[in-house]
């Protein structure tokens, strides 16, 4: 074989020895099965959490060896755009972009994200179709507070979020301030008088500035890259419960590391605990 005596040696003493990481490796497959997306980082502070003592080399080297890598897939579409000119009222933007906050439920934003999906027609022929989301995210935590799905981009949904957002925010002892883009939706008098009804300030990011609402936008693009690029759906039913599921898994148990790797519900309820 041409190899060294002592090769073959160390080889012929490892070849029966148990694996010695084979209780890590079972419980990093069980961490996969719940959390599919959960990278090198969220996989060393899960196992850590699960009482393994591990650094982020070792999971790097187990990831690899089990063949669990993330892959992230990205599709170009054209970006949905609610902007249709000034149609009523433009809010100036008073968060600029001062997004952290450490008092829970006191700054909120929204926007809307569209997605598809394939169905039959009654031809039988495969239609693409369209999806529209229209959350509320509580920018002290990243929570999804309110959210509402429909085929249509209407006004009815965003209202009825909006209800919901407000009720669950008013605990806040402080005025309360709602941030959004310069949509239509976000520009109706209904809108801008259930805000003042409330006492609540309502702030819009610049024209065509993005970044004035990258909170949201961040949210968008998780959800995106982790349940839905790569995948096709060929239902509104089953796209909705997708997106469901995403986010009752998003609030209540996918860390983030802004967060001390917790979840957003329970980084609202240890701040509660403290308090």
């Amino acid at each position: 074989m041409k190899f060294p005596k002592s090769t073959f040696m160390y080889w012929q003493k490892h070849f029966d020895r148990e694996n010695p990481d084979q209780e890590i490796e079972d419980e990093m497959l069980k961490i996969r099965e719940k959390h599919k997306h959960y990278g090198c980082l969220r996989m060393t502070k899960e196992l850590r959490n699960r009482g393994f003592l591990v650094n982020k080399k070792k999971v790097q080297r187990l990831i690899r060896k089990l063949g669990i890598e993330v892959r992230s897939f990205t599709r170009k579409s054209r970006r949905y755009y609610s902007y249709r000119g000034k149609v009523g009222t433009i809010a100036k933007n008073r968060i600029h972009r001062r997004f952290y906050t450490n008092i829970c439920h006191q700054k909120i934003t929204t926007d809307t994200t569209e997605l598809k999906y394939f169905e039959p027609d009654k031809f039988g022929t495969i239609r693409e179709k369209k999806l529209y989301l229209d959350p509320f995210l509580d920018m002290y935590n990243s929570e999804i507070i309110s959210y509402r799905i429909s085929e249509k981009p209407n006004a009815l949904a965003i209202m009825k979020a909006l209800d919901e957002a407000i009720q669950v925010t008013e605990d806040c002892i402080y005025r309360r301030t709602f941030h959004s883009d310069q949509g239509w939706a976000y520009q109706m008098k209904a809108y801008n008088y259930k805000l003042k009804e409330h006492k609540i300030f309502q702030s819009m990011s610049r024209k065509g500035t993005c970044l004035d609402n990258s909170i949201m936008e961040n949210f968008f693009s998780l959800l995106k890259q982790e349940i839905y690029h790569g995948r096709e759906y060929h239902s509104f039913e089953e796209l909705k419960q997708a997106i469901d599921d995403y986010i009752q898994y998003y609030n209540h148990e996918r860390m983030k590391g802004k967060l001390n790797w917790q979840s957003p519900v329970q980084f609202r309820e240890a701040a509660l605990k403290v308090a």
